[in-house]
């Protein structure tokens, strides 16, 4: 696989965007080679029938890939679905809090999106917040201050928020208790043990591919416990059993998805994302905390996120039209998408697998230069 942005780029870009994210340069070259014709069949995954020969091998491949890089067991299903993470707020406990007569569900909010779930998952049954509601999600409390119920049919967590910069460096013990986590943004950048969990889910467009497609990896055994109301598209049961294909799937999402894992498995498979992730996040990191006050960065050290780096500069309290001239200039000299989200603000560095160590270490040059200038504005 050529990079085609070699060929194409007449001006320096680095997209450090929180999502949709930046993809592979040797996907983006292999798509556009098949874009009007993939592998003879005279047509675009486009508009190639879901039924077809050709799309079911692209499917299987897809799921193969997966199966390889995380060494998925057979009897966990695979599902490509629809609706983003946030669908998934609702399809999770619509399909799992039957799994006990209490219909209650253990929800460890660590941040945004795990605190939307959770919000969602309230309109189907009772949930219990493990950890105290708070206002700013910087830390996670020690798991000895945790509130687990033995009656929850399942605990929810988010591996990494996005948003806040919160990742979780650990997997929770949940005694049993099946654990669902949303991996979002961090699948495929660290080593998994599937067997720990009873469903993961993440949507597509960090790490994995385009938006438009979101990945299930779910025990068979937690299948089949869906609620009447439960919509037909969100039933794994039934898309299990139809093997994602119930209904037209996003064929392109799932095409690109599995360009992706091939392109993680040529690059030397999770192991090597993992390598890459802890290099490109100790980079920033170690340029925060050498800085001299001059960037901080709000979380506390052991849930740092790998992906996702929320910054400040100056005091936490202010100078927010320095971080303003940082993201303008940044995205002058071709560093897209450094602006904090609109909740947090600050600047917030994304570093998912397709960003390199090489423009890790341009972003930290202009992180620098950035700093040499304005160090006295920001200690005024």
């Amino acid at each position: 696989m050529g990079d085609i942005r070699e060929d194409v780029k007449s001006k320096f870009v680095i997209n450090f965007s929180a999502g949709p994210a930046k993809l592979p340069g040797p996907v983006l070259a292999h798509a556009q080679k098949e874009m009007l014709d993939h592998q003879d069949t005279g047509v675009s995954v486009m508009e190639m029938s879901h039924r077809s020969a050709e799309f079911s091998k692209i499917l299987n491949s897809a799921e193969q890939r997966l199966r390889h890089l995380l060494e998925i067991p057979d009897n966990y299903k695979i599902l490509f679905l629809q609706g983003g993470g946030t669908g998934q707020f609702s399809a999770v406990p619509l399909n799992l809090l039957a799994l006990k007569p209490s219909h209650s569900a253990d929800y460890i909010v660590t941040g945004s999106w795990s605190a939307k779930a959770a919000q969602e998952a309230e309109k189907y049954g009772t949930v219990n917040l493990v950890i105290p509601k708070t206002k700013k999600y910087t830390s996670i409390p020690d798991v000895s201050t945790w509130q687990l119920s033995p009656d929850a049919s399942y605990v929810y967590y988010c591996a990494n928020e996005t948003i806040d910069g919160v990742e979780f460096q650990f997997v929770p013990d949940t005694n049993g208790i099946p654990l669902v986590c949303d991996m979002s943004s961090n699948m495929l950048t660290r080593h998994l043990d599937i067997n720990k969990f009873g469903l993961i889910f993440a949507g597509a467009q960090k790490n994995i591919g385009c938006a438009g497609v979101t990945l299930v990896i779910i025990c068979e055994d937690l299948i089949g416990f869906a609620m009447k109301v439960c919509p037909v598209i969100f039933d794994y049961k039934i898309q299990a059993g139809n093997n994602s294909l119930y209904n037209t799937p996003p064929t392109y999402g799932i095409y690109i998805m599995g360009l992706v894992f091939e392109w993680i498995q040529d690059e030397g498979g999770v192991a090597k994302m993992e390598e890459n992730s802890i290099k490109k996040s100790s980079l920033v990191y170690q340029m925060i905390d050498t800085s001299q006050g001059f960037y901080n960065c709000p979380l506390d050290v052991n849930c740092r996120s790998r992906m996702n780096i929320p910054i400040r500069i100056g005091s936490l309290e202010g100078h927010g039209q320095l971080e303003k001239l940082f993201s303008e200039e940044a995205t002058a000299k071709g560093y897209l998408q450094l602006k904090g989200h609109r909740s947090v603000g600050g600047i917030r560095v994304s570093l998912y697998n397709a960003v390199t160590v090489e423009e890790t270490e341009h972003l930290v040059g202009y992180m620098t230069e950035f700093m040499e200038r304005h160090r006295q504005v920001a200690a005024s």
